[in-house]
């Protein structure tokens, strides 16, 4: 059979008219790199797990995306860093939150699945097991750019308070392999002005990131504490499984929860069958999509506004 990825770099309120042309061709430039990562990998009958991390690998890499270097910065000024990775051909998944000098997130977030007994590491103590498990290891300021300095400034300038006008900007990927598996990929910096050692959805698992051969994989931004109430990326799944929805009305049906919660933001999933989709509650997310058939696009905007 053939293969699969979809990609996601975050949603908010991005507009043709809010979006300068520097940021739409860094984000777009990105978005396909990522692509390219990934499909070097499924193209050689590569696993969904690789490709994965790859892609997110190569965002995490991106200042114009906030995973990584270019993370946005938490109340103290420091950038603080989660990320989830699951196979979908066991169930197997691992996850980091609050790292604060680990380079590569999505690396250890793997390290932890393959490497520890345990499911989510946290703060020192999981920069100090990526350190051992040979991770490059960078000062908190390497991640830090003027622009995410900027809007750590605005926001607390205002009172602290989240500014919806900046994108959720957490990053994703999710893919299906030539032997129908599934694999989803998660790693954001969270919330500008975050406090209290805050962590959202895209770490845990079931809520940010999910991923089951009998149902699909999915990766979610948005605004991370609807996403967590909703369980939004194992109700998907279970939606598919248990419900007997099809993989874009589950989708849909699990956005329209995140709403009903005071939520917004968008999903990427694909089936072990193949079918992918996507959608967004926000004016537009970052995103792309390559198959084995050679269909490959990047979008930004809406539908309407996308060029």
């Amino acid at each position: 059979m053939g293969w699969t990825i979809m990609i996601h770099g975050g949603c908010g309120a991005m507009r043709p008219e809010t979006v300068s042309a520097g940021q739409e061709e860094a984000a777009r430039a990105g978005l396909e790199a990522a692509l390219d990562a990934g499909t070097a990998l499924l193209s050689r009958d590569g696993s969904a797990l690789d490709a994965v991390e790859a892609a997110a690998r190569v965002l995490e890499e991106d200042p114009a995306f906030n995973a990584g270097r270019g993370s946005v910065l938490a109340a103290d000024g420091a950038v603080e860093l989660d990320a989830a990775i699951m196979d979908g051909a066991d169930r197997s998944a691992g996850a980091v939150a609050g790292l604060r000098t680990t380079r590569a997130p999505i690396s250890a977030a793997r390290a932890a699945m393959e490497h520890s007994p345990h499911v989510l590491l946290t703060y020192a103590e999981a920069d100090r097991f990526a350190r051992a498990q040979g991770l490059e290891q960078v000062a908190n300021s390497w991640f830090v750019t003027p622009e995410r300095k900027a809007q750590l400034d605005r926001i607390m300038a205002a009172g602290g308070k989240f500014d919806s006008a900046i994108k959720y900007g957490t990053i994703g990927a999710v893919a299906v392999d030539s032997g129908g598996h599934v694999a989803a990929a998660t790693s954001t910096g969270g919330l500008t002005a975050k406090r209290w050692g805050r962590v959202g959805d895209s770490p845990l698992i079931g809520a940010g990131t999910y991923a089951d051969d009998r149902s699909c994989a999915v990766s979610a931004t948005g605004l991370g504490e609807a996403f967590i109430r909703a369980v939004a990326a194992h109700q998907l799944a279970m939606r598919m499984m248990l419900g007997g929805e099809e993989l874009g009305e589950a989708l849909d049906a699990v956005l329209a929860d995140v709403g009903s919660l005071g939520g917004s933001g968008g999903l990427i999933a694909v089936a072990p069958g193949g079918e992918a989709r996507w959608g967004f509650t926000t004016p537009g997310m970052y995103r792309g999509l390559a198959c084995s058939s050679g269909e490959r696009r990047v979008s930004i905007y809406g539908e309407a506004d996308d060029r």
